[in-house]
């Protein structure tokens, strides 16, 4: 039985994954920052554990109590919104530490027992704002750019060594990210030059995408990433994701940019 740990499980994608993963007969690792989440974790009857990604002692603890490992899914992770000018940069950081640092941690710290192992899967849940950027995203577009280029080199470096390193690309999906988004305006964006496109966010983040899913979708591909004996490098969740990496290889930068800022503005 394979051994499979999810960070990120209190709700969402993870906490999808965690279940669709152990009715599939995989023995999962659910994780969780929080007390209450791992308690209701281990009301679900999973086996947990309690896990921050921003802190390198509670990734030792865990690591330590691993005794083997064959999937890491990092999917812990939030949104800091916010014009590039209006960032602190103590935001930025907090972003980084959650959506880049303790993934990249983390992956270090398995790696190990994968080697000694002879197998392993480090997959990454990234979005499609790590192939494409939107404005009033800055820090959560430079995090998923940044985990995207640790899962490549993480690739490269692990050729020829049966661990793979797998992207899943999510588009608009059904979860608590937008709420979660427009809660962490901070006070300061009032006084902004961008509080109009502020405004025009948070009236965005009450409507439903077009082309949105549930977390479903990311399970689908997830599953193909652990069970697939040549699993594919990015795996494209909505069709919004194909979309713009259609464009992102089709088009010039300049033309890139027009038809994000008018699909942005209609949306």
């Amino acid at each position: 039985m394979k051994t499979i740990l999810i960070t990120g499980c209190s709700s969402g994608i993870g906490l999808c994954l965690a279940q669709g993963l152990r009715k599939r007969g995989y023995h999962v690792i659910a994780s969780a920052r929080k007390d209450k989440d791992v308690h209701m974790l281990k009301k679900e009857g999973f086996d947990t554990l309690l896990l921050d990604v921003d802190d390198s002692s509670s990734i030792k603890n865990v690591v330590k109590k691993l005794k083997k490992i064959d999937v890491l899914i990092n999917n812990a992770g939030y949104g800091q919104p916010g014009a590039v000018e209006d960032l602190k940069r103590e935001d930025v950081r907090k972003q980084f530490e959650t959506n880049v640092f303790g993934a990249m941690e983390l992956s270090a710290a398995v790696l190990p027992l994968m080697r000694k192992q002879g197998r392993g899967r480090i997959i990454n849940i990234s979005s499609i704002l790590g192939i494409v950027a939107l404005p009033h995203q800055g820090a959560y577009n430079a995090s998923k750019y940044a985990l995207e280029g640790f899962t490549d080199t993480l690739r490269l470096e692990l050729k020829n060594k049966n661990i793979k390193a797998i992207l899943v690309e999510p588009g608009p999906i059904e979860t608590n990210f937008r709420h979660n988004f427009k809660s962490n305006y901070r006070p300061h964006y009032k006084k902004s030059s961008h509080q109009q496109g502020y405004e025009k966010r948070k009236k965005r983040a009450k409507k439903k995408y077009p082309f949105t899913k549930g977390p479903e979708a990311v399970l689908r591909k997830v599953i193909h990433a652990v069970e697939s004996r040549n699993p594919k490098i990015r795996y494209p969740v909505t069709f919004p994701s194909y979309f713009f990496m259609a464009l992102k290889w089709l088009l010039t930068d300049k033309m890139l940019d027009k038809a994000i800022k008018r699909i942005y503005r209609n949306l």
